[in-house]
């Protein structure tokens, strides 16, 4: 057993999915949470600012003493994440594995679809990773970069017309070319129903936030280090910008109040 935190980092808000998620599988573990908000997005920055920016959240999470670190950022995931597990001895896990690997299981006609940032799709991680486990299968991605700012301005429900037909542009010409979707970016969860209804009830979307919780209880099983414990695990919720943006949408992504448990860092000093 294992009682050290869970932490978990993304540009914004999108982490949070992946945190509801943790919350929900492994309930008895503590999380803390960095979002990045003074500098979000991080999907539209060049490779170096980004490993910049993740370094320091890394750096910001290891002086909690994790067991492990999420990059619930699809973004960095696909960006960064050889260079961050290489400095670092803590266990890291990204978004991307896991979500290709579901979406393997998934298909069944072998065309799978990738929504997700600018700088995601411009990386390639995706389509290597898909390349390498799976060569038969076709992957077809398309950026969708407004989707995090939409999201992140509370634009994220069906019957709101910007969304629905921005959504409608980025992946209605996927409609009947694919069987899977990745959503690639853990702010995509929050357009599940959106996104759905441009597809049609016959393409299964895969949540990456979702997959990388799983995959996370999967490493500390096999290395015994789940908490152990039978209580409700703590969840603590920091931020680079101030809090009352966070602490107004942070229950749109958790399910859940938030009061009283954020706190403003400066993560420049990291």
């Amino acid at each position: 057993m294992d009682p050290r935190p869970i932490g978990v980092f993304d540009s914004g808000f999108g982490g949070l999915t992946a945190v509801r998620q943790l919350r929900r599988i492994m309930p008895s573990e503590t999380i803390i949470y960095f979002g990045d908000t003074a500098r979000v997005p991080y999907g539209n920055r060049s490779r170096d600012t980004l490993l910049r920016y993740a370094r320091q959240d890394v750096a910001f999470l290891r002086s909690f003493d994790p067991k492990a670190i999420v990059i619930a950022c699809g973004t960095v995931s696909s960006n960064c994440l050889e260079e961050l597990q290489a400095e670092n001895k803590v266990p890291i896990l990204g978004v991307v594995e896991p979500t290709v690997r579901r979406a393997i299981a998934a298909t069944r006609s072998g065309r799978v679809g990738l929504a997700a940032t600018r700088a995601s799709v411009s990386s390639g991680a995706y389509e290597r990773l898909f390349h390498r486990l799976a060569p038969a299968v076709e992957v077809v991605s398309r950026a969708c970069p407004l989707f995090v700012p939409l999201v992140e301005e509370g634009r994220c429900r069906p019957g709101d017309v910007v969304i629905e037909t921005v959504a409608e542009e980025y992946l209605g010409p996927l409609r009947g070319e694919i069987d899977t979707l990745v959503l690639g970016c853990t702010h995509y969860p929050l357009l599940r129903e959106v996104i759905g209804r441009v597809m049609g009830p016959e393409v299964e979307l895969v949540d990456a936030g979702a997959e990388a919780a799983r995959a996370v209880r999967d490493l500390l099983e096999e290395r015994d280090a789940l908490s152990g414990g039978e209580d409700q695990g703590q969840a603590r919720y920091y931020t680079s910008d101030q809090t009352e943006q966070f602490l107004r949408l942070a229950p749109l992504f958790l399910g859940e109040d938030v009061t009283g448990r954020a706190e403003q860092i400066d993560i420049t000093r990291y």
